[in-house]
């Protein structure tokens, strides 16, 4: 902060405005009460936050660095000649990285929804919403645009009183400079992400050349907008009033959880002094009444009213409160990550981290651990070739020539490797069972990353066997190379007319 600190305490003091009321409305009434319009009013105020430097505001830094450089980087990634990450909808086809998954492994999707939903209960149970303070993509894509809009407009009073001022040729400058540069990032990012749908190497000159299709042109501007107009425009209401994750989070939120939370033990009462003063005679606690902590807040709370389902846990007010109490020369951590039992039965940082391990959090730390395992195992395990049986249903059976009982298969071969692979058909369960494909070869060979329909014949004598239904089993070998072997069997029946 560039200003001293009694400049900045005189200042915000003139600029703060007291906290609206709860709104109440008596049943029955018919307009609307002042508090409830005075509530309206605070919902579509604008937040002006107030940059802030400190540890939490160069974490914040580094992950908008650090997720974006995936974001962005990712498609751009090669592998085995092709596109490292690709969710190819129109080959259906997913690509990732040496793996290649096709539509009959949504359950590995379903697995991850599940490994998600519990690792979102855990990290919710053990530090609140700190995903939304430094990794949501809300959160992320609004520290950029404010970026933006800082460079563009300058600092928290700068904007207020360019939004204040009347339109001319300054104001509109600046608001055109940082609209155009909001649009650009949008419109990238909405690029990048149908790179993520097709290849994104030849997305340029298909978009050079209007020739993208319309569904790629349709979600790149959809996308884009709902970048531009979230990060610029909606900002903290979509944190607020649109997340459900902050709605349902009190359930998995308790008085042992680690979140940002400020020291009323320590803190109150607050008031302003001259450093000179010694506050603790004078019967006041730590707390300066300064309100920098809700003007850095970027969702516009105060963290002294106490944990709200409106914060972020993104530890602005932290960095600013811990500057403050620097200035004062008081000892930093009125406003911590600490959980509401460590202020209330004055409990050090040890031994709130070793409250952290409770019966939810082993609970689900358990769940969350045995399925990511299982997950694991079974990806590593998964066979990269796959046969399915599809019986000829116009021709279950019929007896040819030569006393033979001949029924007709088509095997759906998936083959998940990008190696080619040859498969070496063989048949049994029936005496004499013979098979071979309609061209009358007993292999195939199966590009890689790809599927091959092959008709098969199955043929037995038909001597010694009774009419009705007989088990019999498919075995298909791939090879690949001669240390890569696979075998795959899958089961169907025989029939034998009448």
């Amino acid at each position: 902060m560039s200003k001293e600190f009694p400049e900045m305490v005189a200042e915000q003091k003139a600029r703060r405005t007291p906290a609206p009321e709860r709104p109440r409305v008596r049943k029955g009434s018919g307009g609307s009460s002042p508090q409830v319009e005075r509530a309206l009013a605070e919902v579509r105020s604008k937040i002006y936050p107030r940059s802030v430097s400190g540890n939490y505001a160069r974490i914040r830094v580094a992950m908008v660095f650090l997720t974006q450089l995936i974001f962005y980087g990712l498609p751009w990634l090669q592998w085995n000649g092709r596109q490292a990450v690709l969710f190819d909808l129109g080959a259906r086809k997913f690509y990732l990285f040496g793996m290649v998954m096709w539509p009959q492994d949504v359950i590995y999707l379903a697995v991850l929804l599940v490994l998600s939903a519990f690792a979102l209960f855990l990290f919710t149970a053990m530090a609140g919403r700190l995903f939304c303070g430094y990794a949501c993509p809300q959160t992320v894509y609004t520290e950029i645009f404010m970026w933006v809009e800082a460079k563009v407009e300058g600092d928290r009073l700068a904007r207020i009183r360019l939004d204040e001022q009347p339109w001319n040729g300054r104001k509109l400058r600046l608001k055109a400079t940082k609209h155009f540069l909001w649009l650009l990032i949008a419109l990238w990012t909405g690029y990048t992400f149908i790179g993520y749908f097709a290849p994104i190497r030849t997305l340029g000159a298909d978009l050079l050349a209007f020739e993208l299709g319309p569904w790629q042109w349709f979600w790149m501007l959809f996308y884009a907008f709902a970048t531009w107009g979230n990060a610029g425009f909606m900002r903290e209401a979509v944190c607020k009033y649109m997340c459900p994750y902050a709605r349902f989070q009190s359930v998995m939120v308790d008085d042992d959880t680690f979140v940002v939370t400020y020291d009323h033990v320590r803190g109150e009462p607050r008031g302003g002094r001259s450093r000179k003063i010694d506050h603790k005679e004078a019967g006041m606690g730590d707390c300066v009444d300064c309100s920098l902590c809700v003007q850095v807040c970027p969702t516009g709370i105060d963290i002294r009213d106490g944990l709200q389902y409106m914060c972020i846990g993104c530890g602005a007010c932290v960095d600013a409160c811990d500057q403050v109490m620097d200035k004062m020369g008081y000892e930093p951590g009125l406003i911590r990550y600490t959980s509401g039992n460590a202020i209330t039965e004055g409990m050090t940082q040890q031994q709130v981290r070793r409250r952290m391990l409770r019966p939810r959090v082993i609970a689900y730390s358990a769940v969350l651990g045995a399925i990511a395992i299982g997950f694991v195992i079974s990806l590593a395990t998964r066979t990269t070739l796959r046969m399915d049986v599809i019986r000829d249903r116009g021709a279950l059976g019929r007896e040819v020539a030569g006393g033979m009982i001949e029924n007709v298969y088509r095997l759906q071969f998936i083959n998940s490797s990008e190696m080619p692979v040859t498969l070496k058909l063989s048949a049994d369960g029936v005496p004499g069972l013979a098979i071979e494909t309609t061209d009358g070869a007993t292999s195939v060979q199966v590009d890689g990353s790809s599927n091959r329909l092959v008709p098969v014949v199955l043929r037995a004598p038909a001597q010694g066997l009774a009419p009705g239904l007989y088990d019999i089993s498919f075995t298909s070998v791939g090879t690949r190379t001669p240390d890569d072997v696979s075998t795959v069997v899958e089961q169907s029946s025989f029939y034998v007319p009448r």
